[in-house]
């Protein structure tokens, strides 16, 4: 059962990011830090960078949850190195998500760039040697990475999570929602194989999360940007390290690869927006599908004519549950 310091620490998590988070709406509106909504009629501006408010309460309770396991329980373990890694590579996270959220809006921020610059993220987990070197591989049983796994492995899975996850992106309430069912399927399974501190980090920002989506969720009154996804994608590879459950992590993101593939088809150059009609709903702005938004809104066409955007998200959320479901039995059997 969860600990009183366990639950108290997922309440500091969602408390301050849902108590703050209407501050920051009206500051970021007053401070001109506004996107188009383009999935609305008459181009509404929604104030943009809400991800800040959503680490803002994720590092206010993981320090809290450090804070009482020191000074209250005096656990000085090898833990906290690995929860002060953590810390620091979302930090990192949401730093260059800034960057690319405000310079992407004047000079835009090439891929390549983007790439190079989340390397930085997996830094801090690379020189504190987080995880363990010996994995198992389909044909060839364990095998024992040695130093490759900080130096290659590591900064792949970081740098590889952290970019996908901006991908599937662009709809209210879809990166929050996709963040919450991998980070609880990710600290359920964290939980179960004993990596007790690995659950609390995972479910400190679903519970973050869980605030936010209150106000991105359709009709949205805050975009996350890349300040989000980007420390989203990064904390499910870092939960995935430190619970030495890596393979859960890559089933998790089964959507994410057929969104890539299905981008790679337009050569990373196709949006995932829709196009919207007149009446207010939503169509496919290509003949082929360049997204699995694309598909989704086809999909959702087929039962009910029209596709709206709340549809879309709750049909890639439920898509993304049914791919949890199935990383759970992967677990049990």
């Amino acid at each position: 059962m969860p600990t009183l310091l366990t639950l108290s620490t997922l309440l500091i998590a969602l408390v301050p990011t849902l108590v703050v988070m209407p501050y920051w709406i009206r500051a970021a509106g007053r401070a001109g830090l506004a996107g188009v909504d383009k999935h609305k009629k008459g181009h509404v501006k929604v104030p943009e960078l809400g991800g800040l408010m959503v680490i803002f309460g994720f590092m206010l309770a993981v320090l809290y949850y450090i804070a009482i396991r020191v000074f209250l329980y005096h656990k000085e373990d090898g833990v906290l190195i690995f929860l002060t890694a953590a810390l620091l590579s979302i930090l990192i996270a949401t730093v260059i998500g800034v960057v690319d959220d405000i310079l992407g809006w004047k000079i835009g921020l090439r891929i390549r760039y983007k790439i190079l610059l989340t390397f930085f993220i997996a830094l801090p987990i690379m020189v504190v040697n987080a995880g363990q070197s010996t994995m198992n591989f389909p044909l060839i049983g364990q095998l024992n990475l040695g130093l490759l796994y900080p130096l290659l492995v590591i900064p792949i899975g970081i740098v590889g999570s952290s970019n996908a996850f901006n991908m599937l992106a662009g709809y209210n309430g879809l990166e929050a929602g996709q963040g919450i069912i991998i980070l609880s399927t990710l600290g359920i399974i964290s939980y179960l194989t004993g990596a007790g501190y690995v659950a609390v980090i995972a479910f400190a920002m679903v519970f973050s999360l869980l605030a936010f989506y209150h106000y991105n969720r359709y009709p949205a009154k805050v975009f996350p940007g890349d300040t989000l996804t980007y420390s989203t994608g990064a904390l499910i590879a870092i939960i995935a390290i430190l619970g030495n459950i890596e393979k859960f992590a890559l089933m998790l993101f089964i959507p994410y690869y057929i969104e890539f593939l299905l981008k790679s088809r337009g050569r990373m150059g196709r949006e995932s927006f829709a196009k919207l009609d007149a009446d207010g709903s939503l169509s496919r702005p290509y003949d082929r599908y360049y997204g699995l938004e694309h598909v989704a809104i086809d999909i959702i066409k087929r039962f009910r004519k029209k596709a709206h955007e709340k549809e879309v998200v709750y049909l890639l959320l439920f898509f993304q549950l049914l791919v949890a479901c199935g990383t759970f039995l992967y677990f049990y059997l």
